[in-house]
């Protein structure tokens, strides 16, 4: 009896994905060899998405060993959405949990670094608030303000230091030594004309910023901030780099 649209098209994604369906073959003829070639086509352009997404990740541990990390991602969880820019949201997650990354205890940090630098490329690049916009606020009212990040911005919080894993990282740079236990990194990943790019905060910085994220006024998320965090000097180098949402 010929499997229903739904169940075709479930055996037939569970097919791409690494998962033999013998019964697929009776619904589609010659079934085997031309399932074992779509399967490796889209094997392969997922896995090259992901590397495109996540260039730092395969910089540090290698085409070859990013490459199993992808096809083992790929089987369990294929896109849901037709844009590929878009697939790849749980890979930090998928290899926090790898057995094979489990020598590597900075990569989950370093493929979040890549997500949230893939999702400031994509973000809209206008709605920043500028100090223009702040003029018609009354000065006593400046404490009080909130404010939201704009699109694109991202806050990432690491024990390693991702900033010069990164840089290490990069294709025609000298490859320095990193010492991986010589600190962590606050890394603000933020929205450029035509890229996105990160700036180091410090900690005061970073706490500031998180008050922000979670909808505390300025005035409270200073409070937040450690100890010799200069409220008028950070918020106004936030400000300069577009942090900020302009007004709605």
């Amino acid at each position: 009896m010929p499997l229903a649209l739904r169940d075709l098209q479930s055996a037939f994604a569970a097919q791409l994905a690494g998962e033999d369906q013998p019964g697929l073959a009776a619904e589609i003829h010659p079934a085997a060899a031309r399932l074992r070639i779509h399967r490796h086509h889209i094997l392969d352009s997922l896995c090259s998405a992901l590397a495109a997404t996540f260039p730092t990740v395969q910089a540090v541990v290698g085409a070859d060993f990013f490459r199993g990390l992808a096809r083992g991602f790929v089987g369990r969880s294929l896109p849901s959405q037709p844009v590929l820019a878009e697939y790849g949201e749980d890979f930090p997650a998928f290899i926090a949990g790898h057995d094979a990354a489990r020598d590597l205890p900075y990569l989950a940090d370093v493929a979040r670094l890549d997500w949230a630098l893939n999702l400031a490329f994509h973000a809209p690049a206008g709605g920043r608030l500028a100090a223009a916009d702040l003029t018609a606020v009354p000065v006593h009212r400046l404490p009080s303000l909130r404010l939201a990040l704009a699109p694109g911005t991202a806050l990432i919080c690491s024990p390693y230091p991702l900033d010069r894993i990164w840089a290490a990282s990069q294709p025609d740079v000298p490859a320095d030594a990193v010492d991986i236990d010589g600190g962590g990194a606050f890394l603000l990943v933020l929205r450029r004309p035509d890229d996105a790019a990160f700036v180091t905060l410090s900690a005061g910085e970073a706490a500031f910023v998180t008050g922000i994220v979670t909808g505390l006024s300025l005035e409270e998320a200073a409070g937040r901030a450690h100890s010799g965090f200069d409220l008028t000097a950070s918020f106004g180098r936030l400000l300069a780099l577009g942090v900020f949402a302009a007004p709605q």
